[in-house]
C-alpha cells in the first residue's frame, strides 16, 4: 500500500481500538447482561421486571483484559485485511482481460476481511471470554472482576479459548456484511463530494466520511448478526463453570484413584460404578443419561428459542445496533486518519486509491 508500512497499520488500528474500547465499552456491558440468562433474576425488579439500578454498575468491568488483547489483534487483523486485499485485487486484475476484474470489488473485500477476522478471533478470544465472565461479576465485590474470572480458569487455561468458534461465527458474517457495504458507501460518498465540488483533502474530511460510512455499515451487520451474538454470549458466559466443574472434576478423579479402591481391572470403583451406569443406560433407553459436556451453538439457540422465543435471540439487537454504529464509526473513522496522519508525518502521500 502506497505510503503506509505495516508499522502505520498496527498503529492505527491499535489507536482505534484504544479509542473505541474506553468510549463504548459501557454499552457493551449492558449488552452482555441483558443477553445473559440471569438478566431477569441479577438486573430487573421481580414485581415490574423492569431493569434495576445493578445492571448500570460497573460498567468497565474487566476492560483491562481487552485492551491487552484489542491491541495486537487488532493490529493484525488490520494487516491481514489491508496486505489480504491487495494481493486478491492484484491478482484478480492479472488473471482476467476484463478492467474491473474477473470477481466483483465486494466479494474480494468480504475474503479479505473473513481471512483477517480468523487471525484476529483467534488472538481475541481469551480477552472476549475473560471480558463477559467479568462484566457479570457483583460491582459490590471488593475484589477486581478480572482476577475473580481469570481465578475460575487457573486450573484449566484451555477453556478460555472456548467460543473462538462461535467469535468467529458471529464476526465472519459481521465483517462479510460490513466491510463490503462500508467499501462501497464510502467510495458513493467521495464521488458524491466529487462531483459538486466540496472536497477539500483533508483527514478530518477523510476521517468524517471513513466514520459515517463504517457507522451505518456496522449498525445494518450487527442487527442481522444479533441472534449469532446473542448464542456466542451464553457459550462465553458459560466457559468460566466449565472450567471450575472440569477442574474439580478431574481432582475428585485424580483423588479417587490415588486413594480409593480399585477392582479387578485396576479401575477406581466410582470408576466401575460410573461404566455400570452407562451399561445400564443402553440396556434400558428409558434411564435418562446424566447432563455432561458442553452444548452446542445449535442447542444453546433452540434452548433460547424454547425459553424466550423469537424475542430472545434478539435481546440487545437496538443497542448492539447503537454501539457498534458509534464502534465502528470511532474505530475506522480514527484508524484511517492515523494511516493518512503517519504517512503525511513521514512527507509521504497516500493515494486517494489507496483508500478504497
Amino acid at each position: 500500500m502506497s505510503g503506509n508500512s505495516n508499522t502505520d497499520i498496527l498503529l492505527a488500528g491499535a489507536i482505534a481500538a484504544f479509542t473505541v474500547d474506553l468510549l463504548v465499552y459501557p454499552l457493551d456491558t449492558v449488552k452482555t447482561r441483558i443477553q445473559s440468562p440471569d438478566y431477569k433474576r441479577l438486573y430487573t425488579h421481580a414485581a415490574t421486571n423492569k431493569p434495576n439500578p445493578t445492571l448500570f454498575r460497573g460498567l468497565y468491568q474487566g476492560v483491562g483484559s481487552v485492551i491487552i488483547a484489542t491491541l495486537p489483534s487488532s493490529g493484525a487483523f488490520f494487516t491481514t485485511y489491508e496486505r489480504t486485499k491487495a494481493l486478491l485485487t492484484r491478482l484478480n486484475h492479472t488473471t482476467s482481460s476484463r478492467p474491473d476484474g474477473l470477481i466483483p470489488i465486494p466479494f474480494l473485500h468480504a475474503a479479505a476481511s473473513g481471512t483477517a477476522e480468523l487471525v484476529s478471533c483467534a488472538i481475541l478470544t481469551p480477552a472476549e471470554v475473560i471480558k463477559q465472565n467479568a462484566q457479570m461479576v457483583s460491582a459490590t465485590s471488593s475484589t477486581n472482576a478480572t482476577i475473580q474470572t481469570l481465578a475460575k480458569f487457573r486450573s484449566n487455561p484451555m477453556a478460555l479459548w472456548r467460543g473462538y468458534t462461535a467469535l468467529a461465527g458471529r464476526n465472519l458474517p459481521f465483517t462479510a456484511l460490513q466491510f463490503p457495504l462500508f467499501e462501497r458507501l464510502k467510495e458513493e460518498v467521495r464521488s458524491w463530494r466529487d462531483r459538486r465540488g466540496l472536497t477539500t483533502g483533508t483527514i478530518f474530511e477523510s476521517g468524517m466520511i471513513t466514520a459515517a460510512s463504517a457507522g451505518l455499515a456496522g449498525s445494518v451487520a450487527a442487527v442481522v448478526t444479533t441472534p449469532v451474538d446473542v448464542v456466542k454470549t451464553r457459550i462465553m458466559l458459560s466457559a468460566a463453570d466449565s472450567a471450575v466443574e472440569e477442574a474439580a472434576s478431574s481432582q475428585k478423579s485424580a483423588k479417587a484413584g490415588s486413594e480409593g479402591l480399585v477392582d479387578a481391572f485396576g479401575k477406581s470403583v466410582e470408576s466401575s460404578k460410573d461404566t455400570a451406569k452407562a451399561a445400564a443406560r443402553s440396556l434400558n433407553p428409558m434411564i435418562s443419561p446424566e447432563k455432561k459436556g458442553k452444548k452446542s451453538s445449535w442447542k444453546i439457540g433452540q434452548e433460547i428459542l424454547k425459553e424466550q422465543g423469537m424475542r430472545g435471540l434478539w435481546r440487545g439487537g437496538a443497542l448492539r445496533g447503537v454501539w457498534t454504529m458509534l464502534g465502528s464509526g470511532l474505530y475506522l473513522g480514527v484508524y484511517e486518519s492515523g494511516r493518512i496522519y503517519l504517512a503525511n508525518r513521514r512527507g509521504e502521500n497516500i493515494k486517494e486509491d489507496d483508500l478504497f
